[in-house]
């Protein structure tokens, strides 16, 4: 854009100024409304003498540096709340990830459910209650349309006693959990033996009952 003549009248428009766009306003120096917008919103702007000794061009420029800051602090803004907002989500489907699958309870008038790891570990806290086993894993998985589900357990167990005894035990104690407990429909607990643990040892005499020396 070529600069004004420093000796003209600041009323006097730059004889190559292109005519105005439509919607365009001219200021009374016969300045550009989007001339001055420009030069406002120029990080670097040329030096103009006409902008310096213009009043109309001055008030504008200081007018559309207002509109311009409140416009950059609105972006900014916005821009920290579609953050925050995927902050939320991704926050939401980590703990989801976390949770596990949601499991439909056997309660025919409600619909309610249970994340899958808050119900493992009720199940596995079960199975540890047995003597000689521990659990290492548990899956829960839906099973057909309706509100059933079949438990897919890995086991430590002590070989002190017959194992498929102590599995039927963890097995049984896992399902009068998931019913009593939990409120699950289990059809089915398959356990699958992967470690075997130390028995345990058996408990020590007690203190020795000493009578004093009559």
């Amino acid at each position: 854009m070529a600069l004004d003549d420093p000796h003209a009248r600041p009323s006097e428009p730059p004889e190559d100024d292109e005519p105005p766009f439509e919607g365009d306003e001219v200021l009374p120096c016969g300045r550009l409304l989007s001339q001055v917008w420009e030069q406002a919103r120029d990080t670097a702007p040329a030096t103009d003498p006409h902008t310096f000794s213009c009043p109309h061009c001055r008030e504008a420029a200081e007018e559309l540096a207002t509109v311009n800051t409140a416009a950059r602090a609105l972006r900014a803004e916005s821009t920290a709340n579609l953050y925050a907002l995927a902050h939320r989500v991704m926050t939401i489907v980590r703990a989801e990830l976390r949770l596990g699958r949601l499991l439909p309870l056997a309660d025919p008038d409600q619909d309610l459910r249970i994340a899958e790891n808050a119900a493992a570990k009720v199940l596995r806290q079960a199975a540890d209650t047995v003597p000689g086993a521990r659990a290492a894993g548990c899956r829960l998985a839906p099973e057909g349309e309706g509100s059933e589900v079949r438990v897919t357990m890995t086991l430590a167990a002590a070989l002190d006693r017959p194992l498929p005894e102590r599995v039927h035990r963890v097995r049984r104690s896992v399902l009068h959990s998931a019913g009593q407990d939990l409120g699950l429909a289990v059809t089915a607990v398959d356990i699958t033996v992967i470690d075997v643990l130390e028995p345990e040892p058996p408990p020590g005499p007690g203190p020795p009952t000493g009578g004093g020396a009559g």
